[in-house]
């Protein structure tokens, strides 16, 4: 699988599925998830609530991963995940890697040969963005699929993109 890194808006990106990062509810949020909502459209907020009323009526748990349509984006999915909020007291590194396979897993289920992943947690949970991009990297190279062949980390800031490019060169290096 080729992994790219870029800086960029997650809705714009033109691959078979999308990752949202988001809230247990499914129903929207802010960040990422109210961005893919909003420019996904109410045929995402649909399947949505439907899940909510049969597999998932206490919320999507943590590190877990379900697709939806992507609605008016430039995907044919959105898979959703939930990441872990940042503390420093319980270590939920697992819990956030779990969310970059278990997107990949529903990816490769639905046969998506591109997949599109913002940087889990890093925004409004408080991950530290060094170490998100080093539990995101983890499992991307090291990550097999069936299907896939390009996950892209799109990043929102350009500072950040070159951390993340100086961590996956430091990755392929060891």
């Amino acid at each position: 699988m080729k992994i790219h890194l870029l800086h960029g808006d997650i809705t714009e990106q033109r691959v078979d599925a999308v990752v949202n990062a988001a809230n247990s509810s499914l129903l929207g949020g802010g960040g990422v998830d109210g961005a893919i909502h909003r420019r996904g459209g109410r045929a995402i907020l649909e399947e949505c609530r439907a899940l909510r009323a049969s597999r998932y009526p206490d919320g999507l748990p943590t590190g877990q991963a379900v697709a939806t349509t992507a609605g008016d984006l430039p995907a044919r999915w959105v898979i959703h995940t939930v990441g872990p909020v940042w503390t420093t007291g319980e270590d939920r590194s697992q819990l956030l890697r779990d969310c970059y396979r278990n997107s990949l897993r529903v990816a490769t289920e639905l046969g998506a040969a591109s997949i599109a992943y913002p940087l889990i947690s890093a925004g409004a949970y408080g991950w530290p963005v060094e170490d998100a991009i080093r539990q995101a990297l983890a499992v991307l190279v090291s990550a097999e699929s069936a299907s896939v062949a390009e996950a892209r980390l799109v990043l929102f800031r350009p500072d950040t993109l070159e951390l993340a490019e100086r961590i996956l060169a430091e990755q392929r290096r060891t």
